[in-house]
């Protein structure tokens, strides 16, 4: 009877790991399509969460628009990032806003003007 439990117990565990590793192998793939790129949300504690973007869209904007992973309001600017994931960040509030990095760079360009390039790493993070 001991040696049931153990071998039963030795089960448990090596399935609890087994769906543990596979459940934390899980990539945030979004879309599809010929383009590819990934997307990185730092939010305003610090926290990242990356995706990878599949995509037939012109524009960074329109990739994550399409895949909601954006929502703004249009403004003789562009779009206005208001929320990303679902974050909202709001400056007339909190004085934060949704800040827009190409390869690392503070963009110089608008998410819905900024063309789809292979292999970029587009980031919006919290500022303030």
């Amino acid at each position: 009877m001991k040696n049931l439990k153990k071998i039963l117990s030795m089960f448990l565990i090596a399935a609890m790991v087994m769906v543990m590793a596979v459940g934390c192998g899980k990539s945030n793939v979004k879309g599809s399509g010929a383009h590819q790129f990934k997307f990185v949300v730092v939010d305003a504690e610090g926290k990242e969460t990356n995706f990878e973007i599949k995509t037939d869209k012109a524009t960074v904007g329109e990739a994550l628009l399409d895949e909601k992973l954006i929502e703004g309001t249009d403004s003789q600017y562009g779009l206005y990032v208001t929320k990303v994931n679902g974050i909202e960040a709001n400056y007339d509030v909190d004085g934060t806003y949704w800040a827009f990095y190409i390869n690392g760079e503070y963009a110089m360009t608008g998410v819905d003007s900024t063309n789809v390039e292979d292999g970029a790493t587009y980031s919006f993070k919290v500022e303030k």
